[in-house]
């Protein structure tokens, strides 16, 4: 869906490359994740891929054409959620999503109706209670979440999100998480931006670090965390008649055979074992050496 190659921008006024020599593709129905601190050159990339920028070197194609040859059209194949919601404050949410459907196309080129029906999306994303409600008097999260809707209009191909869940209480982060886990499920392909490491762990199929402008390494979150991790648990228990909790390491490999592991599950009371897997940060950090701040 998406193939960048030797990707490099810089700003007018700046005097350096702010992306140096990037180099990715993301297949049709994943989500890839695109992971760095501020000023990593995160958002920039996003909006190279969605024709905001210009005037970048290397290759670009997305849905099988090189980004310069895109019209107008490109913006009927692509949904686009900004980090900052920007809405009418004084039009409800629903007369927001009816301004923002009549940019789109339909297949014989009229505007005015989306393949996306306003009510489906406002009830999706939960706010079919507020609906005629001034998004003035919205919250952050009920800002975020029309935002969302807002990306969906045109019922995109391809979904680029810059920091979904930033700000956001628990609850709605994991209303919005949810969706784009079930969007993935419908065939929709997703690029995602963020510094927030448990999103990217729990929703992306391939993630990418990216640190001043180059990308450092690219790979599966699963197969990177076993890589950097300790092949041991870590095993917390409790002694017969010991008040205290005490702690012992066993190697995984062949921990089934393992006589000492065997006699404290039988003798003991386990309170938790764990792996020592590494952490997507804990992957970073060592790769980058940088902080995800």
């Amino acid at each position: 869906m998406i193939e960048v190659r030797d990707l490099s921008f810089a700003y007018p006024s700046s005097t350096g490359d702010t992306l140096r020599h990037l180099s990715f593709e993301i297949a049709s129905g994943e989500i890839f994740g695109f992971l760095g601190p501020s000023g990593s050159g995160k958002s920039t990339t996003q909006r190279l891929l969605i024709g905001l920028l210009k005037n970048y070197r290397g290759e670009v194609q997305v849905l099988g054409k090189n980004l310069h040859q895109w019209g107008r059209n490109y913006y009927n194949k692509i949904g686009v959620g900004f980090e900052l919601p920007n809405h009418f404050a004084k039009l409800s949410g629903e007369e927001n999503l009816k301004l923002f459907a009549s940019f789109y196309a339909n297949s014989d080129g009229k505007t005015g109706q989306t393949k996306k029906g306003i009510a489906e999306l406002l009830s999706m994303v939960e706010l079919s209670d507020a609906a005629r409600m001034p998004v003035s008097q919205f919250s952050k999260g009920m800002k975020m979440r029309l935002n969302f809707a807002r990306a969906l209009l045109n019922d995109p191909q391809i979904l680029f999100l810059d920091e979904p869940t930033a700000g956001l209480d628990p609850v709605t982060a994991r209303r919005l998480k949810n969706i784009i886990l079930d969007l993935k499920a419908q065939g929709k392909t997703i690029f995602l931006t963020t510094h927030n490491m448990h999103d990217a762990d729990e929703l992306c199929d391939h993630i990418a670090f990216i640190v001043e402008g180059q990308i450092k390494l690219v790979g599966v979150p699963r197969d990177l965390r076993l890589q950097n991790g300790r092949a041991q648990v870590t095993v917390r228990y409790r002694a017969a008649g010991d008040d205290g909790v005490h702690e012992s390491q066993f190697p995984l490999n062949s921990l089934g055979s393992n006589s000492e592991f065997l006699t404290l599950l039988n003798t003991t009371n386990i309170e938790s074992i764990h792996s020592q897997e590494a952490t997507l940060e804990d992957v970073f950090i060592s790769v980058t050496g940088r902080q995800l701040v």
